[in-house]
């Protein structure tokens, strides 16, 4: 039995809960930011998931894991990024919008940066798509440009519990690997979004690639093998072509039991994670200074306190971000 209600009662995207950035006002955000400023912003995407799951499956999940953790820790949730970049393989999948990388890349450096100026300097970017390599290209560009203090944070969720995503063979709870739109995929999208799930309307497809097994990964790269999904062009066909139907696998056998055990190890995971930099690093609190940027001193000063309190806005420094 799962310690956190699974299913939820439904997304906190339009409710006044506390939970969403978009849905406070500023008076709310000024008393948030002296409590806890960090913020989770979930990275997702919008692409075919097949005859019985929703197109925005991978923003979905990670919204509601953000949501379930929000809640406990006091933390606040921005809402989603709904358009997401796209291996090779899936170009040309009706359903799917696929975003150049530099769209891409620029839209996230904007994105933290008009976080950091509102006060909340501590991110975690949850991603829920295949483009874990591109998503800490854009902090370390972002943190090249600015150089000031920050927490970003890349966390791709299957990376933490992939133990929990592996099939029987390899001491996982699923009959078959975790890939997309598959058993694994729709089992979590049971446990957090049910009311987005047909699955009877769901089709299978057999999985299959150019090469014998053990040179590619799978989706979420968790069984770790030499070459991740993102890092070939060329061993397996394009989705359009080979996976018509826009799923890899059976997501016929798809069971919200057998998702519990994942999220519980993930939310306490993030749990644990938020404490442990809220404990270092309290409300208001950073990296120091000195340690952390050779920019002038009095520069950092002014724009840690901001345009509205003495300072200066962090596009002061660069524009656009």
């Amino acid at each position: 039995m799962s310690k956190w209600q699974l299913p939820p009662e439904g997304g906190h995207m339009e409710r006044p809960s506390g939970v969403y950035y978009q849905t406070m006002n500023m008076t709310e955000i000024n008393a948030r930011l002296k409590q806890n400023d960090l913020i989770i912003i979930p990275v997702g995407s919008t692409e075919c998931h097949g005859a019985a799951q929703p197109l925005g499956e991978d923003t979905f999940l990670v919204t509601r894991m953000a949501e379930q953790v929000a809640l406990k820790m006091g933390c606040t949730v921005a809402e989603p990024v709904w358009y997401g970049s796209h291996p090779y393989n899936h170009l040309g999948m009706p359903g799917t919008v696929v975003v150049p990388e530099d769209a891409f890349l620029a839209n996230l450096r904007a994105v933290i940066a008009g976080f950091w100026n509102t006060g909340f300097r501590k991110q975690i970017l949850l991603n829920g798509h295949g483009q874990e390599e591109v998503i800490p290209l854009a902090l370390h560009q972002w943190a090249k440009k600015y150089q000031v203090p920050c927490i970003l944070i890349s966390l791709h969720w299957p990376t933490v519990i992939h133990d929990y995503l592996k099939d029987k063979a390899h001491g996982g709870p699923f009959e078959t690997p975790f890939q997309h739109a598959c058993e694994v995929e729709a089992s979590y999208s049971l446990a957090l979004f049910p009311e987005f799930m047909d699955m009877k309307l769901a089709v299978d497809t057999k999985p299959e690639g150019f090469l014998p097994p053990g040179h590619v990964d799978k989706g979420g790269e968790v069984y770790h093998l030499p070459i991740k999904g993102h890092e070939h062009v060329g061993l397996g066909g394009t989705e359009v072509l080979v996976y018509p139907e826009g799923v890899i696998g059976r997501p016929t056998l798809a069971n919200v039991e057998k998702a519990k055990p994942g999220l519980d190890a993930l939310f306490d995971y993030m749990c644990k994670l938020i404490n442990d930099i809220m404990t270092r690093f309290p409300a208001g609190q950073l990296p120091p200074v000195d340690k952390v940027t050779q920019r002038d001193p009095k520069e950092i000063e002014a724009l840690l306190k901001g345009p509205l309190n003495g300072g200066k806005h962090i596009y002061t420094v660069a524009y656009p971000p």
